[in-house]
């Protein structure tokens, strides 16, 4: 690992290949978040921007021994693409989607262009529902040509029961608030 380029730094659009020795699977190609971050194998979400090469192998050769490891060996390089398709992800990683609330993580996420996310699918990105997570009333606030439109998707009728005709999908700048459960004792 102490071969890795530790000069670039990683940036959001870059093409990264992860690759755990021990784990004998193939590398894992990854574009780094408008965000900053990878999904690691075994780890999750990981912050990459800024970071090199080594830097991030040995951020990840940490976590993976923490559980999964005795020993890990973790292999990343930043794959070489031609300028013009550079270009082409950074702008195409721009659209986004946010999540607030009672979630496990809550941030700004991407939104491909060449894939539909639904509700239940960007709830299970931000790490699933926190512990008092009001499952039945997530709302997803959306820009429309009239002003904001709330829209309240039951996502436990969708995760429990199967519903996914009520399975929305996401749009390029919804923001999605899940707000906690109200007790009454």
């Amino acid at each position: 690992m102490d071969v890795l380029d530790d000069h670039q730094q990683i940036a959001s659009g870059d093409t990264i290949s992860i690759r755990i020795l021990e784990d004998r699977r193939e590398a894992l190609q990854q574009v780094v978040a408008v965000t900053g971050e990878v999904q690691a194998p075994y780890v999750g979400l990981v912050n990459a921007r800024g970071k090199t090469c080594r830097s991030l192998a040995f951020t990840l050769k940490r976590e993976l021994e923490k559980n999964f490891f005795k020993n890990a060996t973790v292999v990343i390089a930043i794959d070489r693409i031609n300028p013009e398709d550079q270009i082409r992800l950074r702008t195409v990683d721009l659209e986004f989607y946010v999540m607030f609330g009672f979630v496990a993580k809550q941030g700004k996420y991407d939104l491909p262009s060449n894939e539909d996310i639904s509700i239940s699918q960007a709830i299970l990105r931000a790490g699933g529902f926190a512990q008092f997570a009001n499952k039945e009333k997530v709302k997803i606030i959306r820009k429309t040509p009239r002003g904001n439109k709330t829209v309240l998707v039951n996502v436990d009728g969708i995760m429990r029961r199967g519903d996914l005709d009520k399975d929305v999908y996401i749009r390029k700048d919804d923001v999605i608030i899940v707000e906690e459960l109200n007790w009454n004792f």
